[in-house]
């Protein structure tokens, strides 16, 4: 029986995830640092918690990463896949951002990815496992008024194509899942945030550029969470390096 672990995993397409690799028969950890989200979503996913465990994590903080990956080891002595969900959003005009903005969002969608596998690879290599790094599609084109988070998701890409060369020989796969907008806590956060008082308006406006026009629509968490499923499958096994759009054709013209 594998063991996943799942960052971001209390809410939004972490959870999703991690209820979708459950379903499959896989045992899971789960860390994020809302610690009330994350007791709830424990419960949720298994009361008994005898396939779920749930640890409190900063991936901001590396020592906190380390911690994860002991303990997950500790309670299913293996590693198999792990999927990188946490992630923050900001967005603004750049000559208005803070050093705060910057250094909390390269924190937690790029540093914190890396040394949650920086220290997983030792157990990936034992299990023959792989990594999903879930970026966006900002990290693949740039998102004028997100150039921060633009910034840390198309690290991200980069640091997955980077590793899927270094560890190949270490038969590990690294792939990136890049999303569109999803319907999530996450996206209601931005149009409450940074909607100007219309939430609404705010999502309307993300929608208008989509492709599809007036069946335009957000992605929904378990579509991604079936999609990440799918690459830590045996049946992608010749899939590694990859950065993958799910985002209805938004990136496909550039």
């Amino acid at each position: 029986m594998r063991a996943i672990l799942v960052t971001g995993g209390a809410s939004g397409m972490g959870l999703a995830i991690a209820r979708r690799f459950l379903a499959g028969g896989d045992r899971v950890v789960i860390a994020d640092r809302d610690e009330p989200r994350l007791t709830a979503a424990v419960e949720s996913l298994d009361p008994e918690q005898r396939r779920v465990l749930g640890v409190p994590t900063d991936v901001a903080e590396p020592g906190e990463c380390e911690r994860l990956v002991r303990r997950t080891v500790e309670r299913f002595e293996r590693i198999d896949v792990v999927v990188n969900s946490a992630g923050v959003w900001v967005e603004g005009p750049a000559e208005e951002a803070t050093e705060a903005q910057f250094d909390r969002a390269v924190a937690v969608n790029l540093k914190g990815p890396f040394f949650v596998i920086r220290h997983a690879i030792p157990h990936l290599e034992r299990s023959g496992g792989c990594i999903v790094n879930i970026a966006s599609d900002a990290g693949l084109v740039g998102n004028a008024g997100a150039s921060i988070y633009s910034a840390s998701k198309g690290g991200l890409v980069l640091l997955t194509r980077s590793l899927a060369l270094e560890l190949a020989p270490r038969g590990i796969r690294v792939n990136a899942v890049c999303p569109c907008d999803v319907a999530t806590p996450m996206i209601e956060f931005q149009a409450s945030e940074y909607g100007g008082g219309d939430p609404e308006g705010y999502k309307a406006r993300l929608l208008a550029r989509y492709p599809q026009g007036r069946r335009a629509r957000f992605a929904s968490a378990e579509e991604i969470a079936e999609f990440a499923h799918y690459l830590a499958s045996a049946q992608a096994a010749p899939i590694t390096g990859a950065a993958l759009p799910i985002d209805f054709g938004l990136t496909a013209g550039y």
